[in-house]
């Protein structure tokens, strides 16, 4: 008979940019853009972890877990362009705009 063993991976619950991840080690991420001055290969710890998970145990924070999430900063991503339109019937005013979002990447390398 064959055993088969399943990897667990550590996995975390991270909060930047007033959005929640679930991430694991290796996982390329878009977030919003981040406050700073970050060059591509530097490292950033995020200390806003809200869950941790070892496969063993499950760590939850009230609010946050006292852990630290290690990324690597990739570069920064323009996202869709959105385009908006205004428009009042029979008063000859429309009005049209767009938006386009920057996005940071990183690579989560620990949880």
């Amino acid at each position: 008979m064959e055993t088969t063993e399943t990897k667990t991976t550590s996995l975390a619950v991270l909060a930047t940019g007033g959005k929640q991840y679930l991430v694991r080690e290796g996982d390329v991420l878009e977030v919003e853009l981040l406050g700073g001055d970050y060059k591509e290969n530097d490292k950033i710890e995020f200390d806003s972890v809200l869950l941790t998970d070892d496969g063993k145990t499950t760590k939850v924070g009230k609010p946050y877990t006292g852990t630290k999430v290690v990324a690597t900063y990739l570069g920064e991503k323009k996202g869709k362009k959105l385009t908006i339109i205004r428009f009042k019937a029979k008063s000859n005013r429309d009005r049209r705009f767009g938006h386009r979002q920057k996005y940071s990447l990183i690579r989560i390398d620990k949880v």
